[in-house]
C-alpha cells in the first residue's frame, strides 16, 4: 500500500501532537497532584465522587440535624428539670396539709402557696423554645398545649406527634416529647369511688373511702371488668362483695372478708387492685351485744369513676348557645367510636353536626355526623345537651365545641393541684364529713403527684438515651465522612510515583517520535541515485 507524503506528514503530526498532549496532561498532574479534573478524565470514576459529594452532604445535613436535637433536647431538659422542682414543692405542700394539728387558716395559707406553684408549672408546661415554637405540642408546635378551662379543670389542646429529624441513612430521633405523653399520661390513682346503699340515712358508723389504686393492671383488667361491686357488711368484722352479676367475689379481698378496726391496716381492704381505707365509728350507746346488729345494715356500691365532659364553644361561634351537659348513653358506642383525645362538635346547620378527633385540621374527616333531636346532639354514644340562644338550641353553620374527655385512667398534675387546693380552702372544723372528703382528697394528692413525677423521670431519661443514641452515631457519621474522603482522594488524587514514571515514559516516547520523524522526513528516493 502507498503512503503518500501528505499523509504520512500529517499521521506523524497527529500522533506528534497525541503524544505531546499526553506529556503535557500527566506534568499537570504531576505538578497539582490531581488526576481527575473532568469527568472526561475518568468516567466511571467522576460519577463515583459525585456519590461520595451526595453523601457528604447527608452528614453534613445529618450533623445539622444532631446540634439541632442536642438544643432541643437541652432546652427541655431544663424545663423538666424546673417542673420537676415545682413537684417536690408540691408534694412537701401536700404532705403538709395532711397534717392533723392544722386549722383552716393554716390549710388555706398552704392553698395559696399551691396556686402559685400551679401558675409556675402552667407557665413551665407551656415554654417555647428558642425559635418561638411550644415545645410540648407536638406537631402543633404553634398552639399552646395547655389551657384552663371555664371550670378550673385543664386540657390539652396540642397533638400526640413527635417531631422527628434523621441523623443517619436509618436513624431517626425525636426532637420533643408531647405533653401528651409527659403530663397527660400520668397514672390517676384516684379512678375508683364508692357510694353508701344502706342505710339510706348515714348514721356516721361506717366510712369507707373512695379508693386508691395500687395496681393499674389488676384495676384494668379485673375491677372495671365485674363494676358494680356490692360491699356488704356481716359484723363488725366481716363483710362480703358481690359483683355485677351477683357472683360473690370476698375471696379476693384482703383477709377473705375479714378485718380488725382495732390493728394498725387492718381496716384497710385490698381488692382487684385498689385499696378502700375502712372506718368504724361507734355511736353512743353501742357496745359488744349490738354493735355487729349496727354494723350490718351498711352496704356500699364499689365502680370505677364515669367518663367526663368538658365542652367550650369557639370564641367565633355566632350563635351563644352552649353544651350545658354531656354523658354517655351508649356504652359500646362510646367506647368504640369517640376519639380518645378528645373531639370537636362542629355545626353544619341549624340542626346538624359533623364529630372530628382533634385537633381538627383541613384535612380532618368526620368520625361520625348527627341530628340534634330535642336539645340534644347525639354522636358517638355520648349526648351532647344544647342550651340558650334565640331561638334555643340553634346554631349556625361553621360553630363549633372543643370537647375534652377524662377518662379519670390518668391525670394531669394540675388537675391534681387544683383538685387538693379546692379541698384545702374547704372548712372541715366541726365537720366530719368535710375532714374525711379533705384526708382521701390529700392521700389521692399525694399518690397523683407522686406518678406525675415519675412520668417527668421517665421523659427525662428518655432524653438521656436519645443523647447515648446521639453521641454513638456522631462517632458513626464521622468515621463514615473519613472514608468517604479518603476513597475520594484515591479516586481524585494522583499517586506521585505512577505520575513521574509514566511522565518520563511519554517524554521518551514523544522525544522518539520526534528522532524517528526527523530521520524518516529526509529519506528521498535521490538518496539511491
Amino acid at each position: 500500500m502507498r503512503i503518500s507524503t501528505a499523509q504520512y506528514y500529517a499521521t506523524t503530526a497527529a500522533n506528534y501532537s497525541r503524544n505531546l498532549n499526553n506529556v503535557m496532561k500527566t506534568a499537570e498532574q504531576a505538578s497539582s497532584g490531581v488526576k481527575l479534573e473532568t469527568a472526561a478524565d475518568d468516567p466511571v470514576g467522576a460519577a463515583r465522587l459525585l456519590q461520595l459529594e451526595q453523601q457528604k452532604a447527608m452528614l453534613g445535613q445529618y450533623t445539622t440535624n444532631i446540634n439541632s436535637l442536642n438544643t432541643a433536647q437541652a432546652q427541655e431538659e431544663s424545663v423538666l428539670d424546673s417542673i420537676n422542682n415545682v413537684l417536690q414543692k408540691v408534694s412537701e405542700l401536700a404532705v403538709r396539709a395532711g397534717g392533723g394539728s392544722l386549722n383552716d387558716d393554716d390549710r388555706k395559707s398552704i392553698s395559696a402557696e399551691l396556686k402559685q406553684s400551679e401558675e409556675q408549672l402552667l407557665s413551665l408546661m407551656n415554654s417555647k423554645d428558642a425559635n418561638g415554637k411550644y415545645i410540648f405540642s407536638g406537631a402543633s408546635n404553634n398552639t399552646q398545649p395547655f389551657v384552663r378551662n371555664s371550670d378550673g379543670t385543664y386540657s390539652y389542646q396540642g397533638d400526640q406527634t413527635q417531631l422527628e429529624l434523621k441523623i443517619g441513612d436509618s436513624m431517626s430521633l425525636g426532637l420533643n416529647d408531647t405533653g401528651w405523653d409527659v403530663f397527660q399520661q400520668a397514672i390517676n390513682a384516684a379512678r375508683s369511688s364508692t357510694t353508701m346503699l344502706t342505710p339510706p340515712v348515714d348514721d356516721g358508723r361506717v366510712r369507707l373511702s373512695p379508693g386508691l389504686v395500687n395496681s393499674g393492671p389488676a384495676f384494668d383488667a379485673n375491677f372495671r371488668g365485674g363494676e358494680p361491686y356490692k360491699l356488704q357488711f356481716t359484723s363488725s368484722t366481716q363483710f362480703v362483695i358481690t359483683d355485677a352479676t351477683g357472683a360473690d367475689r370476698t375471696a379476693e379481698a384482703t383477709g377473705g372478708g375479714v378485718f380488725d378496726p382495732n390493728a394498725k391496716g387492718g381496716s384497710d381492704i385490698n381488692f382487684r387492685g385498689v385499696t378502700f381505707k375502712l372506718d368504724i365509728t361507734p355511736q353512743a350507746g353501742d357496745n359488744a351485744t349490738n354493735i355487729d346488729g349496727f354494723i350490718a345494715t351498711h352496704s356500699f356500691e364499689l365502680s370505677a369513676k364515669p367518663d367526663s365532659f368538658v365542652s367550650n364553644r369557639a370564641p367565633s361561634n355566632v350563635s351563644t348557645v352552649v353544651v350545658s351537659n354531656a354523658a354517655v348513653s351508649n356504652a359500646a358506642d362510646y367506647n368504640s367510636f369517640f376519639p380518645e383525645g378528645g373531639a370537636v362538635l362542629k355545626f353544619t346547620g341549624p340542626g346538624t353536626f359533623d364529630l372530628y378527633a382533634r385537633p381538627l385540621t383541613s384535612g380532618s374527616t368526620p368520625v361520625t355526623s348527627g341530628t340534634v333531636v330535642a336539645g340534644v346532639a347525639t354522636a358517638a354514644g355520648v349526648d351532647f345537651t344544647l342550651s340558650g340562644g334565640t331561638p334555643p338550641g340553634v346554631l349556625n353553620p361553621g360553630d363549633q365545641f372543643d370537647i375534652a374527655v377524662n377518662t379519670h385512667q390518668t391525670q394531669n398534675v394540675l388537675d391534681t393541684i387544683s383538685q387538693l387546693r379546692s379541698a384545702l380552702d374547704a372548712p372541715t372544723q366541726g365537720n366530719p364529713t368535710a375532714q374525711r372528703f379533705l384526708e382521701n382528697t390529700v392521700a389521692s394528692s399525694i399518690a397523683n403527684l407522686n406518678n406525675g413525677k415519675n412520668q417527668v423521670d421517665l421523659a427525662r431519661g428518655a432524653i438521656g438515651a436519645r443523647g447515648n443514641v446521639m453521641d454513638m452515631q456522631t462517632d458513626q457519621n464521622s468515621s463514615a465522612g473519613l472514608i468517604n474522603e479518603s476513597t475520594g482522594n484515591s479516586i481524585k488524587n494522583a499517586d506521585p510515583a505512577e505520575v513521574l514514571t509514566r511522565l518520563t515514559l511519554q517524554q521518551t516516547m514523544l522525544q522518539a517520535a520526534q528522532l524517528a520523524f526527523a530521520r524518516v522526513s529526509q529519506l528521498s528516493l535521490f538518496n539511491k541515485l
